[in-house]
């Protein structure tokens, strides 16, 4: 499959693998899309399993509904079940990074039905995070937040000069040049990073929506190189999770691990969605 569509939205996948090999749903975050895990699939693909990555709700051209309510994480996780039942599956091993790991953790609480395992990349559950916010230096490594709940202003800032802010950003983060001109260029796309930013704008509906704690088996992975997110929110996500846990650290490996850790992350989530066999 190449699409999929929910609620009059399309949405693009990049289905790739074995066909008959269990099914892992891949997640990007903020300001990637589905190519985030382009060197990180082809270890998954070799040890036979399916992947299905789409571009999120805001990144497929045809979705990208206005106001930030639509991106709220109900929203978001049931967009990941409509795939699951345009592809035919009754269930996958979930991957998600950045706000795609938000969404995991999501799936993982509210559909655990759905979910053989969560393999969750760098962003710790939301109330660790939370509580963190308060708590640590959390606070001042999530500035970027705040900033993003201004309406039109963080546009402008980011894509000043073509893109040259957020070009600056992803480079200094260690991203290969090629990524970074690819990830410069789709948030230069008309409306696309406005919604983007729209997961962040929709963060006040989180308190509402609480997403609880997790059964399904889980594997969380942080880098000590992230400079977004801090140690004290990565080891307090231990006490909401009721089922198997397992955090890995990568040593100084900057924030985008599909990327800069394609392989160690790929061979994690490989051992990961055996343990559920």
């Amino acid at each position: 499959m190449d699409s999929f569509r929910r609620q009059g939205m399309e949405f693009d996948v990049r289905d790739a693998g074995p066909a008959d090999g269990e099914p892992v749903v891949l997640l990007h975050g903020f300001p990637q899309d589905s190519t985030a895990f382009d060197r990180m699939a082809p270890v998954l693909h070799g040890a036979g399993l399916r992947t299905l990555a789409p571009d999120q709700r805001g990144y497929s051209p045809g979705a990208r509904p206005t106001g930030r309510g639509a991106y709220r994480l109900r929203e978001t996780a049931q967009d990941v079940l409509a795939l699951l039942d345009a592809a035919g599956l009754e269930s996958a091993h979930v991957v998600g990074h950045d706000w795609g790991a938000a969404v995991g953790w999501a799936l993982g609480a509210w559909y655990p039905d759905r979910v053989r395992t969560l393999s969750a990349l760098s962003v710790p559950h939301p109330a660790a995070m939370a509580k963190a916010l308060v708590t640590s230096d959390q606070a001042l490594r999530s500035y970027y937040m705040a900033l993003f709940q201004l309406p039109a202003v963080p546009e402008r800032l980011i894509l000043a000069q073509g893109g040259a802010p957020l070009r600056k950003m992803l480079r200094n983060g260690g991203l290969p040049d090629d990524a970074v001109e690819h990830y410069v260029q789709r948030m230069r796309e008309p409306g696309a990073l406005t919604a983007a930013l729209n997961w962040y704008r929709a963060l006040p509906y989180g308190a509402r929506d609480g997403v609880g704690r997790v059964s399904v088996p889980t594997l969380h992975v942080w880098s000590t190189g992230d400079a977004f997110l801090g140690r004290a929110a990565t080891e307090g996500t231990r006490q909401y999770v009721t089922g198997p846990y397992r955090l890995e650290v990568l040593e100084d490996v900057p924030h985008w691990i599909p990327e800069l850790a394609a392989e160690r992350a790929g061979e994690l989530v490989v051992a990961h969605t055996r343990t559920s066999t």
